[in-house]
Protein backbone atom coordinates (compact mmCIF):
# COMPACT_ATOMS: atom_id res chain seq x y z
CA UNK A 1 0.00 0.00 0.00
CA UNK A 2 1.34 3.50 -0.82
CA UNK A 3 3.01 5.60 1.87
CA UNK A 4 2.58 9.39 2.11
CA UNK A 5 4.86 11.90 3.83
CA UNK A 6 2.95 14.80 5.36
CA UNK A 7 3.47 18.07 7.22
CA UNK A 8 0.74 19.68 9.26
CA UNK A 9 -0.39 21.02 12.61
CA UNK A 10 -2.33 19.68 15.57
CA UNK A 11 -3.07 20.95 19.07
CA UNK A 12 0.54 20.42 20.12
CA UNK A 13 1.99 22.43 17.22
CA UNK A 14 3.82 21.37 14.04
CA UNK A 15 3.67 17.72 13.10
CA UNK A 16 5.13 15.62 10.31
CA UNK A 17 5.52 11.95 9.50
CA UNK A 18 4.49 9.14 7.16
CA UNK A 19 1.04 7.60 6.82
CA UNK A 20 -0.03 4.51 4.86
CA UNK A 21 -3.26 4.65 2.88
CA UNK A 22 -4.90 3.45 -0.33
CA UNK A 23 -4.92 6.89 -1.96
CA UNK A 24 -3.65 10.39 -1.29
CA UNK A 25 -7.20 11.55 -0.55
CA UNK A 26 -7.77 8.72 1.95
CA UNK A 27 -4.48 9.63 3.66
CA UNK A 28 -5.58 13.24 4.05
CA UNK A 29 -8.95 12.14 5.46
CA UNK A 30 -7.26 9.78 7.90
CA UNK A 31 -4.98 12.57 9.16
CA UNK A 32 -7.87 15.03 9.44
CA UNK A 33 -9.87 12.52 11.50
CA UNK A 34 -6.91 12.11 13.84
CA UNK A 35 -6.83 15.88 14.46
CA UNK A 36 -4.08 16.88 12.05
CA UNK A 37 -4.58 19.88 9.75
CA UNK A 38 -2.61 18.92 6.67
CA UNK A 39 -0.34 21.57 5.16
CA UNK A 40 1.32 19.36 2.53
CA UNK A 41 1.20 15.70 1.62
CA UNK A 42 3.06 13.74 -1.06
CA UNK A 43 3.57 10.10 -1.92
CA UNK A 44 6.86 8.55 -0.79
CA UNK A 45 8.67 7.17 -3.88
CA UNK A 46 9.02 3.40 -3.88
CA UNK A 47 12.48 1.94 -3.43
CA UNK A 48 13.92 -1.43 -4.40
CA UNK A 49 13.11 -2.67 -0.89
CA UNK A 50 9.54 -1.35 -0.64
CA UNK A 51 8.07 -1.80 -4.10
CA UNK A 52 6.47 -4.97 -5.38
CA UNK A 53 8.81 -6.51 -7.94
CA UNK A 54 6.87 -7.91 -10.88
CA UNK A 55 7.87 -9.36 -14.24
CA UNK A 56 5.70 -8.36 -17.19
CA UNK A 57 2.17 -7.13 -16.58
CA UNK A 58 1.65 -6.69 -12.79
CA UNK A 59 -1.96 -7.92 -13.11
CA UNK A 60 -2.58 -11.49 -14.25
CA UNK A 61 -4.84 -11.78 -17.28
CA UNK A 62 -7.22 -14.06 -15.42
CA UNK A 63 -7.60 -11.52 -12.59
CA UNK A 64 -8.25 -8.77 -15.12
CA UNK A 65 -11.00 -10.83 -16.79
CA UNK A 66 -12.70 -11.31 -13.40
CA UNK A 67 -12.46 -7.56 -12.80
CA UNK A 68 -14.10 -6.84 -16.18
CA UNK A 69 -16.91 -9.33 -15.59
CA UNK A 70 -17.68 -7.84 -12.17
CA UNK A 71 -17.40 -4.28 -13.47
CA UNK A 72 -19.89 -4.99 -16.27
CA UNK A 73 -22.31 -6.65 -13.85
CA UNK A 74 -22.22 -3.68 -11.45
CA UNK A 75 -22.80 -1.14 -14.26
CA UNK A 76 -25.73 -3.19 -15.62
CA UNK A 77 -27.19 -3.31 -12.10
CA UNK A 78 -27.30 0.49 -12.06
CA UNK A 79 -24.32 1.09 -9.77
CA UNK A 80 -22.41 4.25 -10.68
CA UNK A 81 -18.93 4.01 -12.18
CA UNK A 82 -17.21 5.56 -9.16
CA UNK A 83 -19.04 3.28 -6.71
CA UNK A 84 -18.26 0.25 -8.88
CA UNK A 85 -14.56 1.15 -8.92
CA UNK A 86 -14.61 1.56 -5.12
CA UNK A 87 -16.27 -1.86 -4.63
CA UNK A 88 -13.89 -3.61 -7.04
CA UNK A 89 -10.82 -1.97 -5.47
CA UNK A 90 -11.86 -3.27 -2.05
CA UNK A 91 -12.35 -6.87 -3.14
CA UNK A 92 -9.64 -7.52 -5.73
CA UNK A 93 -6.75 -9.74 -4.63
CA UNK A 94 -4.23 -7.98 -6.90
CA UNK A 95 -2.23 -5.30 -5.08
CA UNK A 96 -1.28 -3.54 -8.32
CA UNK A 97 -4.89 -3.44 -9.54
CA UNK A 98 -6.13 -2.28 -6.14
CA UNK A 99 -3.68 0.63 -6.10
CA UNK A 100 -4.52 1.61 -9.68
CA UNK A 101 -8.28 1.46 -9.02
CA UNK A 102 -7.81 3.63 -5.92
CA UNK A 103 -6.13 6.28 -8.05
CA UNK A 104 -8.80 5.91 -10.75
CA UNK A 105 -11.56 6.39 -8.18
CA UNK A 106 -9.91 9.57 -6.90
CA UNK A 107 -9.55 10.94 -10.45
CA UNK A 108 -13.20 10.23 -11.27
CA UNK A 109 -14.36 11.96 -8.06
CA UNK A 110 -12.35 14.99 -9.18
CA UNK A 111 -14.38 15.15 -12.40
CA UNK A 112 -12.32 13.12 -14.87
CA UNK A 113 -13.82 10.46 -17.13
CA UNK A 114 -13.09 6.76 -16.63
CA UNK A 115 -11.05 6.57 -19.85
CA UNK A 116 -8.94 9.57 -18.82
CA UNK A 117 -8.37 8.11 -15.35
CA UNK A 118 -7.31 4.65 -16.55
CA UNK A 119 -5.03 6.15 -19.24
CA UNK A 120 -2.69 7.23 -16.42
CA UNK A 121 -2.01 3.56 -15.59
CA UNK A 122 -0.89 2.02 -18.88
CA UNK A 123 1.03 -0.76 -17.13
CA UNK A 124 -2.33 -2.06 -15.90
CA UNK A 125 -4.77 -0.91 -18.59
CA UNK A 126 -3.78 -1.48 -22.23
CA UNK A 127 -4.47 0.92 -25.10
CA UNK A 128 -7.11 -1.54 -26.27
CA UNK A 129 -8.97 -1.22 -22.95
CA UNK A 130 -8.58 2.58 -22.79
CA UNK A 131 -9.87 3.20 -26.33
CA UNK A 132 -12.80 0.80 -26.06
CA UNK A 133 -13.84 2.33 -22.72
CA UNK A 134 -13.64 5.82 -24.28
CA UNK A 135 -15.92 4.74 -27.12
CA UNK A 136 -18.26 3.00 -24.66
CA UNK A 137 -18.53 6.19 -22.60
CA UNK A 138 -19.29 8.29 -25.69
CA UNK A 139 -21.94 5.86 -26.94
CA UNK A 140 -23.53 5.25 -23.53
CA UNK A 141 -22.83 1.50 -23.76
CA UNK A 142 -20.09 1.05 -21.17
CA UNK A 143 -21.62 -2.15 -19.75
CA UNK A 144 -21.70 -3.82 -23.19
CA UNK A 145 -18.15 -2.62 -23.89
CA UNK A 146 -16.87 -4.10 -20.62
CA UNK A 147 -18.62 -7.39 -21.37
CA UNK A 148 -17.05 -7.42 -24.83
CA UNK A 149 -13.64 -6.71 -23.32
CA UNK A 150 -14.09 -9.56 -20.85
CA UNK A 151 -14.86 -11.98 -23.71
CA UNK A 152 -11.87 -10.67 -25.66
CA UNK A 153 -9.37 -11.09 -22.81
CA UNK A 154 -10.88 -14.44 -21.84
CA UNK A 155 -10.24 -15.84 -25.31
CA UNK A 156 -6.78 -14.27 -25.34
CA UNK A 157 -6.00 -15.90 -21.99
CA UNK A 158 -7.19 -19.30 -23.26
CA UNK A 159 -5.01 -19.06 -26.39
CA UNK A 160 -1.94 -17.90 -24.45
CA UNK A 161 -2.37 -20.71 -21.92
CA UNK A 162 -2.49 -23.28 -24.72
CA UNK A 163 0.69 -21.94 -26.33
CA UNK A 164 2.52 -21.72 -22.99
CA UNK A 165 1.55 -25.29 -22.11
CA UNK A 166 2.90 -26.51 -25.47
CA UNK A 167 6.21 -24.69 -24.95
CA UNK A 168 6.53 -25.46 -21.25
CA UNK A 169 6.97 -29.23 -21.58
CA UNK A 170 10.07 -29.23 -23.82
CA UNK A 171 11.51 -26.35 -21.78
CA UNK A 172 11.13 -28.28 -18.51
CA UNK A 173 12.53 -31.49 -20.00
CA UNK A 174 15.43 -29.50 -21.49
CA UNK A 175 16.30 -27.95 -18.12
CA UNK A 176 16.04 -31.35 -16.44
CA UNK A 177 18.34 -32.87 -19.07
CA UNK A 178 20.98 -30.18 -18.53
CA UNK A 179 20.70 -30.56 -14.73
CA UNK A 180 21.06 -34.37 -14.88
CA UNK A 181 24.05 -34.15 -17.25
CA UNK A 182 25.82 -31.60 -15.03
CA UNK A 183 25.18 -33.76 -11.96
CA UNK A 184 26.57 -36.85 -13.69
CA UNK A 185 29.65 -35.01 -14.99
CA UNK A 186 30.43 -33.38 -11.63
CA UNK A 187 29.17 -35.90 -9.09
CA UNK A 188 29.34 -39.36 -10.69
CA UNK A 189 31.93 -39.51 -13.48
CA UNK A 190 34.90 -38.23 -11.35
CA UNK A 191 34.52 -41.21 -8.98
CA UNK A 192 35.53 -43.56 -11.80
CA UNK A 193 38.58 -41.59 -12.99
CA UNK A 194 41.06 -43.22 -10.55
CA UNK A 195 39.62 -46.66 -11.27
CA UNK A 196 40.15 -46.23 -15.01
CA UNK A 197 43.68 -44.84 -14.41
CA UNK A 198 44.63 -47.94 -12.36
CA UNK A 199 43.19 -50.14 -15.08
CA UNK A 200 45.84 -48.79 -17.47
CA UNK A 201 44.17 -49.94 -20.68
CA UNK A 202 43.24 -47.64 -23.51
CA UNK A 203 39.78 -46.24 -22.94
CA UNK A 204 37.11 -46.14 -25.68
CA UNK A 205 36.66 -42.83 -27.48
CA UNK A 206 33.23 -42.21 -25.92
CA UNK A 207 34.68 -42.66 -22.42
CA UNK A 208 37.58 -40.30 -23.12
CA UNK A 209 35.12 -37.69 -24.40
CA UNK A 210 32.92 -37.96 -21.27
CA UNK A 211 35.96 -37.76 -18.95
CA UNK A 212 37.23 -34.68 -20.80
CA UNK A 213 33.78 -33.09 -20.57
CA UNK A 214 33.69 -33.84 -16.84
CA UNK A 215 37.10 -32.21 -16.29
CA UNK A 216 36.06 -29.15 -18.29
CA UNK A 217 32.78 -28.67 -16.40
CA UNK A 218 34.53 -29.05 -13.02
CA UNK A 219 37.22 -26.54 -13.96
CA UNK A 220 35.15 -24.00 -15.88
CA UNK A 221 31.60 -24.23 -14.50
CA UNK A 222 31.78 -20.52 -13.76
CA UNK A 223 32.50 -19.83 -17.44
CA UNK A 224 29.40 -21.77 -18.50
CA UNK A 225 27.33 -19.78 -15.98
CA UNK A 226 28.82 -16.54 -17.31
CA UNK A 227 27.96 -17.54 -20.89
CA UNK A 228 24.32 -18.28 -19.97
CA UNK A 229 23.97 -14.93 -18.16
CA UNK A 230 25.67 -13.17 -21.08
CA UNK A 231 23.26 -14.71 -23.60
CA UNK A 232 20.24 -13.68 -21.50
CA UNK A 233 21.53 -10.10 -21.17
CA UNK A 234 22.38 -9.92 -24.89
CA UNK A 235 18.90 -11.11 -25.88
CA UNK A 236 17.31 -8.62 -23.47
CA UNK A 237 19.33 -5.75 -24.95
CA UNK A 238 18.55 -6.86 -28.49
CA UNK A 239 14.82 -6.79 -27.72
CA UNK A 240 15.17 -3.07 -27.02
CA UNK A 241 16.31 -2.38 -30.62
CA UNK A 242 13.67 -2.40 -33.31
CA UNK A 243 15.78 -3.94 -36.08
CA UNK A 244 17.20 -6.67 -33.82
CA UNK A 245 13.71 -7.36 -32.49
CA UNK A 246 12.46 -7.78 -36.06
CA UNK A 247 15.08 -10.44 -36.89
CA UNK A 248 14.51 -12.22 -33.57
CA UNK A 249 10.75 -12.40 -34.22
CA UNK A 250 11.46 -13.52 -37.80
CA UNK A 251 13.67 -16.32 -36.46
CA UNK A 252 10.95 -17.36 -34.01
CA UNK A 253 8.33 -17.53 -36.77
CA UNK A 254 10.71 -19.57 -38.95
CA UNK A 255 11.41 -22.12 -36.21
CA UNK A 256 10.50 -25.69 -37.14
CA UNK A 257 7.38 -27.06 -35.43
CA UNK A 258 6.85 -24.18 -32.96
CA UNK A 259 7.13 -21.36 -35.52
CA UNK A 260 3.78 -22.16 -37.12
CA UNK A 261 2.12 -22.39 -33.71
CA UNK A 262 3.42 -18.99 -32.64
CA UNK A 263 2.43 -17.49 -36.01
CA UNK A 264 -1.14 -18.75 -35.61
CA UNK A 265 -1.26 -17.46 -32.03
CA UNK A 266 -0.10 -13.98 -33.09
CA UNK A 267 -2.59 -13.88 -35.98
CA UNK A 268 -5.40 -14.94 -33.64
CA UNK A 269 -4.46 -12.13 -31.25
CA UNK A 270 -4.28 -9.62 -34.10
CA UNK A 271 -7.63 -10.49 -35.69
CA UNK A 272 -9.43 -10.79 -32.34
CA UNK A 273 -8.15 -7.39 -31.18
CA UNK A 274 -8.99 -5.64 -34.45
CA UNK A 275 -12.44 -7.24 -34.48
CA UNK A 276 -13.14 -6.09 -30.90
CA UNK A 277 -12.02 -2.53 -31.65
CA UNK A 278 -14.08 -2.24 -34.84
CA UNK A 279 -17.14 -3.74 -33.13
CA UNK A 280 -16.79 -1.01 -30.48
CA UNK A 281 -16.75 1.65 -33.26
CA UNK A 282 -13.09 2.59 -32.85
CA UNK A 283 -11.90 4.24 -36.13
CA UNK A 284 -10.00 1.71 -38.23
CA UNK A 285 -6.79 3.75 -38.53
CA UNK A 286 -6.67 4.21 -34.77
CA UNK A 287 -7.50 0.53 -34.29
CA UNK A 288 -4.60 -0.50 -36.53
CA UNK A 289 -2.17 1.59 -34.44
CA UNK A 290 -3.36 -0.23 -31.30
CA UNK A 291 -3.15 -3.65 -32.95
CA UNK A 292 0.38 -2.91 -34.17
CA UNK A 293 1.50 -2.69 -30.51
CA UNK A 294 -0.75 -5.43 -29.12
CA UNK A 295 0.36 -8.15 -31.57
CA UNK A 296 3.82 -8.32 -29.89
CA UNK A 297 5.57 -9.43 -33.05
CA UNK A 298 7.67 -6.98 -35.06
CA UNK A 299 7.26 -8.90 -38.35
CA UNK A 300 3.45 -8.85 -38.22
CA UNK A 301 3.51 -5.34 -36.73
CA UNK A 302 5.39 -3.95 -39.74
CA UNK A 303 2.91 -5.47 -42.16
CA UNK A 304 0.04 -3.92 -40.18
CA UNK A 305 1.84 -0.57 -40.33
CA UNK A 306 2.15 -0.93 -44.12
CA UNK A 307 -1.55 -1.84 -44.29
CA UNK A 308 -2.44 1.32 -42.36
CA UNK A 309 -0.35 3.40 -44.78
CA UNK A 310 -2.06 1.67 -47.72
CA UNK A 311 -5.46 2.52 -46.24
CA UNK A 312 -4.47 6.15 -45.67
CA UNK A 313 -3.50 6.40 -49.34
CA UNK A 314 -6.93 5.14 -50.41
CA UNK A 315 -5.85 1.60 -51.25
CA UNK A 316 -7.04 -1.72 -49.85
CA UNK A 317 -6.11 -2.87 -46.36
CA UNK A 318 -5.10 -6.28 -47.73
CA UNK A 319 -2.59 -5.16 -50.40
CA UNK A 320 0.52 -5.33 -48.14
CA UNK A 321 -0.78 -8.51 -46.46
CA UNK A 322 -1.04 -10.37 -49.77
CA UNK A 323 2.63 -9.65 -50.48
CA UNK A 324 3.90 -11.08 -47.18
CA UNK A 325 4.24 -14.79 -46.35
CA UNK A 326 3.24 -14.30 -42.71
CA UNK A 327 -0.42 -13.69 -43.70
CA UNK A 328 -2.10 -16.81 -45.13
CA UNK A 329 -4.64 -16.42 -47.97
CA UNK A 330 -7.50 -17.14 -45.53
CA UNK A 331 -6.92 -13.85 -43.68
CA UNK A 332 -6.51 -11.69 -46.78
CA UNK A 333 -9.58 -13.21 -48.46
CA UNK A 334 -11.78 -12.81 -45.38
CA UNK A 335 -10.63 -9.22 -44.80
CA UNK A 336 -11.23 -8.42 -48.47
CA UNK A 337 -14.78 -9.81 -48.22
CA UNK A 338 -15.32 -7.79 -45.05
CA UNK A 339 -14.12 -4.60 -46.73
CA UNK A 340 -16.43 -5.11 -49.71
CA UNK A 341 -19.51 -6.06 -47.68
CA UNK A 342 -19.03 -3.64 -44.77
CA UNK A 343 -18.75 -6.48 -42.26
CA UNK A 344 -15.02 -6.34 -41.52
CA UNK A 345 -15.45 -6.79 -37.75
CA UNK A 346 -17.56 -9.91 -38.28
CA UNK A 347 -15.12 -11.44 -40.78
CA UNK A 348 -12.17 -10.76 -38.45
CA UNK A 349 -14.08 -12.39 -35.59
CA UNK A 350 -14.59 -15.53 -37.68
CA UNK A 351 -10.90 -15.63 -38.61
CA UNK A 352 -9.97 -15.22 -34.93
CA UNK A 353 -12.30 -18.11 -33.98
CA UNK A 354 -10.69 -20.30 -36.66
CA UNK A 355 -7.12 -19.60 -35.53
CA UNK A 356 -7.92 -19.93 -31.83
CA UNK A 357 -9.42 -23.37 -32.50
CA UNK A 358 -6.44 -24.21 -34.73
CA UNK A 359 -3.99 -23.23 -31.96
CA UNK A 360 -5.88 -25.42 -29.50
CA UNK A 361 -5.84 -28.43 -31.82
CA UNK A 362 -2.18 -27.87 -32.76
CA UNK A 363 -1.04 -27.68 -29.13
CA UNK A 364 -2.90 -30.88 -28.27
CA UNK A 365 -1.23 -32.64 -31.20
CA UNK A 366 2.20 -31.23 -30.32
CA UNK A 367 1.96 -32.44 -26.74
CA UNK A 368 1.35 -35.98 -27.91
CA UNK A 369 4.25 -35.73 -30.39
CA UNK A 370 6.79 -33.94 -28.21
CA UNK A 371 6.44 -36.08 -25.09
CA UNK A 372 7.94 -39.31 -26.53
CA UNK A 373 10.59 -37.34 -28.47
CA UNK A 374 11.80 -35.50 -25.36
CA UNK A 375 11.86 -38.74 -23.35
CA UNK A 376 13.98 -40.38 -26.05
CA UNK A 377 16.35 -37.36 -26.09
CA UNK A 378 16.70 -37.43 -22.29
CA UNK A 379 17.29 -41.18 -22.29
CA UNK A 380 19.82 -40.86 -25.13
CA UNK A 381 21.90 -38.16 -23.41
CA UNK A 382 21.93 -39.85 -20.01
CA UNK A 383 22.37 -43.28 -21.59
CA UNK A 384 25.46 -42.07 -23.49
CA UNK A 385 27.15 -40.99 -20.25
CA UNK A 386 26.20 -44.23 -18.48
CA UNK A 387 27.43 -46.26 -21.46
CA UNK A 388 30.76 -44.39 -21.45
CA UNK A 389 31.29 -45.54 -17.85
CA UNK A 390 29.98 -49.09 -18.21
CA UNK A 391 31.98 -50.13 -21.32
CA UNK A 392 35.43 -49.86 -19.63
CA UNK A 393 34.05 -51.58 -16.53
CA UNK A 394 32.93 -54.58 -18.60
CA UNK A 395 36.47 -54.77 -20.05
CA UNK A 396 37.88 -54.73 -16.51
CA UNK A 397 35.60 -57.61 -15.45
CA UNK A 398 36.63 -59.62 -18.53
CA UNK A 399 40.34 -59.17 -17.65
CA UNK A 400 39.73 -60.18 -14.03
CA UNK A 401 38.05 -63.41 -15.17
Amino acid sequence: MPRYRYQGRDKTGKRSGVVTSKTKKDAAVKLRESGVRVVSIEEVPETLFTKDITIGNPVKLQEFVIFLRQFATLIKAGVTVVESISILAAQTSSKALRKALGDVEEDIREGNSLSTAVSKHKKIFSNLFINMVRVGEMGGSLDDTLERLAVHFEKQHKTQSKVKSALAYPAVIGVMTVAVVIYLLIGVVPTFVDMFADFGAELPGITQFVLSASEFVQAFWWLLLFIVIGIILALTMMRQQEQARYYMDLLVLRMPIFGKLLQKSALARMTRTLSSLLTSSVPILQALVIVENVVENEVIGRVIKDARTSLEQGNSLTDPMRKHWVFPPLITQMISIGENTGSLDEMLGKVADFYEDDVENTTDALKGLIEPIMIVVLAGVVGTIVLAIMVPMFDMFNHIQ
